[in-house]
């Protein structure tokens, strides 16, 4: 009797861990744990979720970062240069198949929409007409969602650039000397803001800047404060124009004004490439 009764025993216990062993190993994990390459917090697009797995395929290679890296007429890794400011620790890059910090983001977001879309440097990425929403560094990361950029510099000279994973984590090409790689990311004195890429249609009036550290204004007058400082040529969006303050510079005069939505700044049409009167544009009604 007492060996039936122990018999019985075992195998209503093994019947019970039978039962519940496949429930302890169902729960889903996250899509990338922490310290890894991935979408580390919900609420990201799927374009940005393909433009983080494209980024985290090179980390997971083995990538170099290599100063110019990522620059080739078309998106992808390409042997680098020596940093003419830094030739020693540079040295190897023209060796080494890689990527500079902005070519990683143009490769990771051209594989994400099959399209270039943010081709250049750190300041066309930055100050590029594709955003859908811009932060300011003093919102720290709270609103930021995965696959916005963050940069670091100032208004005209910004210098560094990275996707961001969530959860306080990004990814990026950093220095010559390492390869790409997960890091915190570093709310020190230089972090600048942050960029949520728009990859859908554009909508608008397209056109182009010129000149070098071109200042927008809050409003249409020279005296106006200060918004951003384009460092170079940049793709803009134009809402209306107006005629205001006579501006003189770079052998030009003119008296209108651009207003740009994306950025809730104005600047002189001496800097807009085109026309005194930009002929697609409508007049500002106030």
């Amino acid at each position: 009797m007492e060996r039936r009764t122990g018999l019985i025993r075992t195998l209503i216990a093994l019947s019970v861990f039978l039962f519940w062993a496949p429930v302890s190993t169902a729960t889903a994990a996250p899509a990338a744990a922490a310290g890894e390459c991935g979408v580390l917090a919900p609420g990201a697009s799927a374009a940005a979720e393909r433009a983080i797995a494209a980024a985290c395929a090179e980390v997971d290679a083995g990538t170099w970062y290599t100063w110019g890296g990522g620059h080739g007429a078309q998106p992808g890794p390409t042997y680098g240069q020596v940093d003419p400011s830094d030739p020693e620790d540079s040295k190897h890059d023209p060796e080494r198949r890689g990527f500079d910090c902005s070519g990683l983001v143009r490769h990771a977001y051209a594989e994400a929409t099959g399209s270039d879309i943010l081709n250049g440097v750190v300041g066309q990425q930055h100050y590029t007409h594709r955003a859908a929403e811009r932060f300011t560094a003093a919102q720290g990361l709270a609103p930021l969602l995965p696959g916005d950029l963050l940069t670091w510099g100032t208004s005209k000279d910004l210098h560094h650039i990275a996707i961001y994973l969530g959860a306080g984590k990004m990814v990026e090409a950093k220095e010559s000397g390492t390869k790409l790689m997960v890091s915190d990311v570093r709310l020190n004195g230089t972090y600048y803001g942050a960029v949520r890429v728009n990859t859908g249609q554009v909508t608008g009036h397209i056109h182009q800047t010129w000149g070098t550290a071109v200042w927008t204004k809050a409003e249409p007058f020279l005296k106006a404060a200060r918004v951003y400082a384009f460092p170079g040529s940049t793709t803009i969006r134009v809402e209306c124009q107006k005629h205001s303050e006579m501006v003189e510079s770079d052998g030009y005069k003119n008296d209108v004004w651009s207003y740009l939505p994306d950025y809730k700044a104005w600047v002189t049409n001496i800097y807009i490439k085109g026309p005194a009167w930009l002929e697609d544009v409508p007049e500002c009604k106030s």
